[in-house]
């Protein structure tokens, strides 16, 4: 896809909640306020999401037995942000009031 045909679909998600996963394995959860023509996207309301190190989950894991034993995350409201284009991994997005939730790439 081009970069303007990628842009003007992005569009279609302004003022819709989504989730974003870099590169560097944040995700960043908020409302999408505009894109450009180098796909970056600007979230306002935003929280990063962080998993934690491996060993903590490691150790999770250990003492539950349970290799999908549950761990915390850590979180940070970081208001609005810009995430760059180049750095998006995938890109979800919830359906308005059902708690549904679609991945748009």
């Amino acid at each position: 896809m081009e970069n303007a045909e990628a842009t003007a679909w992005l569009s279609q998600f302004v003022g819709k909640n989504l989730r974003i996963h870099t590169s560097d394995e944040r995700v960043f959860g908020g409302q999408m306020k505009c894109t450009d023509k180098d796909r970056n996207i600007i979230l306002a309301l935003a929280y990063e999401y962080r998993a934690p190190p491996e060993d903590v989950i490691r150790k999770a894991v250990e003492d539950s037995g349970n290799p999908s034993a549950p761990v915390t995350w850590s979180s940070r409201y970081v208001g609005l942000v810009v995430v760059p284009g180049g750095h998006i991994k995938k890109i979800e997005f919830e359906e308005n009031g059902t708690g549904k939730s679609g991945i748009i790439l």
